[in-house]
């Protein structure tokens, strides 16, 4: 960890795909780059295999692609790997890492990636496709009565790559906004998930303490907890399974990391705010329905002048839903009456800056599509111009009430990379 170097963006698509290229030139004895498949809109996705172990892991970076610490993280692993033959013996690992999932959301972030932390230019140039339109989350599923069978092109790549190699290790690499660091494992490992949780520390950052990133996970160690099966979230958000669904039939270890962009030492803090659970649940619930309503005020206001086929339409209307269904969730939590702890408290009234800004944010990219294609009807002009002067205040209003300071981009990737080491030497440890 104390070996990441220092960096100041996230590299753009391009830019990214030239750096790997350099490194397989650079290395041609131990690093292979192959085409593994092709994104929604062609463009190509590779897999960079480094090593020759008895066993195989595949990382996956990006698959969310407004959550592109992995891309770094990928990019240092390879490094590393590169130039510390000991520690690739020791891991007894072939890697195969995809250092970018998702190529076409990707590049739809690249406004922001040059800014990292600045939280306006991330709303204003923010996207983030719905859960059944994610790499992440349209792995095939069958639970029941429910079936999900429409893979994307992306995630079919990743089968097929797991197909061929049959991983002992899959991490899947992410970045949330403002909360801690906290990790999903697909087994009940108290082991690792106290090593896991240890490393954050390492670079001054807090434990996720608040509410979990989907309601009633379970914890295994603190900021550590079991990976929700797609049986629970897909059928409930009418999405697929997740990478780890598809590792299980390998047997393989899963893994995924999440580390936040902002620090704040309130989504640590157990202490109680004086006020119980419930009431805070209903006051967030109440400010989700009122921009719920919003949103679909001004949908209906220019439903019918819309005529671009933009990625932004399909993202907002689904992603009101995929918010509706979390606060219903959510609002079934047990124990209504105990105490609200602090960090719960920040961790609700953060989640409604962040949804307010980043839904508000895609659908104002939505009507510039519009309009940039020609369609300026009074009905999108208006729209437009209201819905600035409300992201204008909603950000004001997180502005005012802020997380912590960005977090350097070299600590996230640092604990990234900590713990997909960590989660190798455990493995080698058990096979020995």
């Amino acid at each position: 960890m104390n070996r990441v170097p220092g960096c100041a963006v996230f590299p753009a698509v391009d830019a990214l795909q030239a750096e790997l290229q350099e490194l397989a030139a650079a290395h041609p004895d131990l690093v292979r780059s192959r085409r593994i498949g092709a994104s929604r809109l062609g463009e190509p996705l590779h897999a960079v295999t480094v090593g020759d172990g008895p066993a195989d892991a595949v990382v996956i970076a990006g698959p969310h692609p407004n959550e592109p610490v992995g891309a770094l993280t990928a990019l240092t692993l390879i490094k590393l790997l590169c130039e510390d033959s000991k520690l690739q013996a020791k891991l007894g690992l072939r890697w195969h890492v995809v250092a970018c999932a998702d190529p076409d959301g990707a590049r739809l972030n690249e406004g922001w990636y040059g800014r990292p932390g600045d939280r306006r230019a991330y709303a204003k140039h923010f996207y983030r496709p719905d859960l059944a339109d994610q790499v992440e989350w349209t792995f095939p599923l069958t639970t029941g009565d429910y079936c999900f069978d429409r893979p994307l092109p992306e995630t079919q790549a990743l089968m097929r790559l797991m197909d061929e190699v049959r991983p002992s290790l899959v991490c899947s690499l992410h970045n949330g906004e403002y909360q801690g660091a906290f990790f999903y494992l697909d087994r009940h490992d108290a082991t690792l998930a106290q090593r896991l949780a240890a490393l954050p520390g390492l670079e001054g950052l807090s434990l996720h303490h608040g509410e979990p990133e989907l309601p009633g996970a379970e914890p295994i160690v603190p900021a550590v907890y079991l990976t929700p099966p797609g049986s629970q979230v897909g059928k409930a958000f009418g999405a697929g399974g997740s990478s780890a669904d598809y590792a299980a039939a390998f047997g393989a270890l899963h893994m995924v990391t999440e580390v936040p962009t902002w620090a704040d030492e309130r989504v640590a803090d157990q202490s109680p705010t004086g006020r119980t659970y419930g009431q805070v649940l209903a006051e967030g619930a109440a400010a989700r329905r009122a921009l719920i309503d919003t949103i679909q005020a001004g949908m209906r206001a220019v439903a019918g002048d819309l005529t671009v086929r933009s990625p932004f339409r399909r993202s907002t209307e689904n992603t009101m839903e995929t918010f509706r269904k979390l606060g219903e969730l959510e609002e079934t939590m047990p124990g209504p009456n105990r105490p609200a702890t602090v960090a719960e408290e920040f961790g609700n009234r953060q989640m409604l800056h962040l949804m307010r800004l980043r839904l508000l944010g895609t659908f104002l990219r939505m009507l510039d599509a519009e309009i940039a294609a020609g369609n300026l009807t009074p009905a999108i002009r208006e729209q437009r111009r209201l819905l600035v002067e409300r992201f204008e205040t909603w950000c004001g209003q997180a502005e005012a009430d802020p997380p912590g300071p960005p977090v350097e981009l070299r600590k996230l990737v640092a604990v990234q990379l900590g713990a997909v080491l960590t989660a190798a030497l455990h493995l080698a440890e058990r096979t020995a």
